[in-house]
């Protein structure tokens, strides 16, 4: 796997983006626990690690990782590849963003979703689709501001199976 890795400097200061890799497992793992509580999920470090572990390992997502410059985790992205069959070529979707609270308000989020676009650009993607919680109104401002649109021609709809 390639490992890209960068600095860039946010209105919060000088952060790093990497992409991480089964090395960086336990600085990722930590992180995703917490997007899951942020969720209402029960606390699971061990489930959060198996499943990142499973999908770094099996090349099921792709996982970007922000820092500051001396290795203090500020939050992650994690995206999934597909394909569209109208467009007939890959699209991504950007299924976990998450940002530690003392973070937050500091461009983190917006580098990593430069990030994402940087890597659906390079891998000849036709789009970044997201979802976010209707009353998720930060995330609605930055992915706005941002460029994306919010779908109004479809419905989405899931079946939860036991």
């Amino acid at each position: 796997m390639e490992h890209s890795k960068h600095t860039l400097t946010t209105r919060g200061g000088d952060l790093r983006i990497i992409r991480a890799g089964e090395a960086e497992l336990g600085k990722v793992y930590p992180l995703f626990d917490l997007y899951r509580q942020f969720y209402e999920q029960e606390p699971n470090p061990e489930l959060a690690r198996e499943f990142l572990r499973n999908n770094i390992v099996n090349d099921h997502s792709v996982i970007f990782l922000a820092t500051d410059p001396t290795g203090l985790e500020l939050g992650f992205t994690q995206l999934y590849s597909g394909w569209c069959s109208v467009a007939a070529g890959p699209f991504w979707t950007l299924y976990d963003l998450y940002v530690v609270k003392s973070a937050r308000n500091r461009g983190v989020a917006r580098a990593l979703m430069d990030e994402a676009l940087t890597l659906a650009r390079e891998t000849g993607a036709c789009r970044i689709d997201l979802e976010t919680e209707i009353d998720n109104h930060n995330a609605q401002a930055l992915y706005q501001d941002l460029g994306y649109q919010r779908d109004t021609a479809f419905y989405k709809y899931s079946l939860e199976l036991d």
